[in-house]
Formats: structure tokens, sequence, C-alpha cells
């Protein structure tokens, strides 16, 4: 026992280790593979069983207007375990249905190609302050709203010329000053409802919900005050009051206060059907394009509150920022002071359900 554990040389001390069995080496290879086999199972197992709980997620990508709108828009299923985790082009899917990829005729988007579009309308009647409006939503860097379009008659005489136009101008093929051409993030323009747009509802409508346009519209909540910016919008057509130019809108205090000299009359005798007929026809267009992607704002909510303007980004998907117009308002303070014939036209409203115009509402 001795000799194998130890001798001597030269007075040295050698200590020899004892002999392994090589089957025991053999067993602890064996199950140390064994654990990392099964711990290795044990993961792959909880990865399946994580995504076997996740759900299909359904979104609609439109690649880009088509004058024919018989084609399919391709329906993408995208594999997600969370359903506010699907990003492209840092907008989440959940939220925007509405994605377009315009590819203009006339100019190249360039870099901007693979940036998404909104398609948007904004429904108004005149003088409800949607001049101004379009003017704060043109002061946002991403944002082309067009302009009255319908106003030329050619453009709405028949849903033909109609859907063309709209074409062209969803297709960023319509230029004006407030075209952003390449990088714009939302398109669209104004369409008051006297320019083909309740003689068409129907078919207008369909083509909303099928290219996804999104609708604002944009009504006075005093029908009173409308009434004396029509008026008054009316008679300077002809005087020209401004150096002999019409201007619907103007930029400096000096041109506003000249306009606002103006106190027309109103027909006292008519007044309340007059008002009856613009709230009729307005709760009209809310009836047809409520089956549509849309909001609804109010001029005088807008003016009292700004806040509001992050609504209207919001609505749109757009990058909050502060918006802006130069716009000077013509007709400001209490409306008494803005009728000629005040007298008749408070008697007859004192008592009804229109006497609210009657007071100042900003």
């Amino acid at each position: 026992m001795a000799e194998d554990l130890c001798f001597f040389n030269k007075d040295t001390l050698i200590i020899k280790p004892p002999k392994k069995s090589p089957k025991l080496l053999r067993m602890t290879v064996l199950v140390f593979a064994m654990v990392c086999g099964v711990y290795i199972c044990s993961i792959c197992l909880k990865q399946i069983s994580i995504h076997t709980k996740a759900k299909f997620e359904n979104f609609w990508v439109v690649e880009r207007p088509s004058d024919d709108h018989s084609i399919q828009i391709p329906q993408i299923s995208t594999f997600i375990g969370d359903k506010n985790s699907c990003y492209v082009n840092g907008f989440n899917m959940k939220e925007i249905p509405n994605v377009h990829y315009p590819k203009p005729r006339t100019f190249s988007r360039a870099e901007c190609a693979n940036n998404p579009v909104r398609f948007f309308a904004i429904v108004s009647i005149q003088r409800s302050g949607s001049g101004w409006f379009e003017t704060l939503l043109n002061s946002h860097i991403n944002v082309s709203s067009n302009g009255e379009i319908f106003n030329v008659y050619d453009r709405r005489k028949n849903i033909s010329s109609i859907v063309k136009t709209l074409d062209k101008i969803y297709n960023l093929d319509w230029f004006s000053s407030a075209s952003k051409n390449e990088c714009s993030a939302a398109v669209g323009f104004k369409w008051m409802l006297n320019q083909g747009l309740m003689e068409h509802h129907k078919e207008i409508v369909d083509y909303f919900k099928n290219r996804d346009v999104s609708t604002i519209f944009l009504f006075r909540r005093n029908l009173l005050r409308r009434m004396v910016s029509v008026l008054a919008n009316s008679y300077d057509r002809e005087a020209r009051v401004l150096n002999g130019t019409h201007k619907s809108h103007v930029h400096s205090t000096d041109e506003a206060y000249m306009l606002s000299k103006y106190k027309p009359t109103i027909n006292a005798t008519t007044l309340i059907t007059d008002l009856q007929q613009v709230e009729k026809t307005v709760a009209k267009a809310l009836e047809y394009f409520n089956s549509t992607r849309h909001i609804i704002l109010y001029y005088e909510d807008l003016i009292k509150n700004r806040t509001k303007t992050e609504d209207i980004l919001e609505f749109l998907k757009l990058p909050h920022m502060d918006l802006a117009s130069r716009q000077v308002k013509i007709h400001k303070g209490e409306l008494s002071i803005h009728i000629k014939n005040w007298d008749d036209v408070n008697k007859t409203l004192k008592g009804t359900s229109y006497e609210h115009f009657l007071q100042a509402d900003y």
C-alpha cells in the first residue's frame, strides 16, 4: 500500500494520485449532457407556448391610388404577440388602418416614397371659418390642403369628373400653393355642401370608404353670425371696398376694419326659416357621411380653445406641432354693432330656440 502512494528518491517525497476509473468519467459526461438537453428542451417548449398564445392581426395597406377602383386591396396578416407592437415607419398599424403610398405621375417622391400619406376632405358651408381653418392645417409642415377645388363647375358637373379630380388630388398630382409635394403626410382640400357633394353623396361616400378618405366636418354654431358674414361678403363682391379688390379673407387689422364697416340688413320675415334650412342641410350632410371615418368641429370651439387643434392632428395621425394662421377676423364683438336692423332681428329671435344667437359667443 505504501508503495502505491509514495517512494523516496534522494530524500524527495513524491505522492502519486490514485487511478480513476474510465467508467466514472463516462458517467459524469453522460449526466452533464442529459442535464443540458433537458434545459434546452424546456426553453424551446416555453417559447412555443408563448407563440401559440399570440394572435394574428389584420390591417389594410393601400399601395397607391388607381383609376380602376375594382382592384382588390391586398390584406396582410402580421403575426404579433402584442397588439400594440406592430409599427411600420413609426406608425401604429393597429390604430392607423388607412395608410397610402401614392405614386404621382408628374414627379417622383424620391426619398419620401416609403412615407405613408393620409387622405382627408374638409366638408363645410361658406363663411363657416373653413378658410381660416385650412390655413391652420397648412401651417403644418406635412399637410397639403389644396383649397376649394370644386368651386369650378367643370370639376363637379358629374360624378365622373368628380372622381377624376379626386384621383388627381389623392395621387399628389394636384398642384397648388399649399402643396408640400414629396413629403406630404396628409393631403386633402375643402368641399362645400353646395358644390356637388350633396347631389352625388352616395357615390362620394363609397369613394371615401374605398379610398379611406377621412372627413373633417367644420360648421358654425352661431348661424346668425354666419349670415352676417355671408351678406357682408356678397356686398364686397360687388362693392370691392379694398382698393377695388374683393377679398373674402384678410391679413391685416386695417383691412378687417374697412370690411366690417358695412352693416347688412337681415330679412326678419324669413330669418327663422332661413336658419332652419341651414340646420337641415347640415344635419342631412352629417347623416349622409356618418358611415365614413369623420370628426365634427365647430368654428367657435376652435377659436375659444386652440388646444382643439391637437384633436385634429391626432385624428390625422400627424406629429403634434403649433398651428398658426395669418388671417384676421373681420366681424368682432357683439352682433348688434354689425346688423343694421338689429332691433327687428332681436325681436324676431327673442323667445325662440335661436335666441342664444343674439348673445356674444366668443
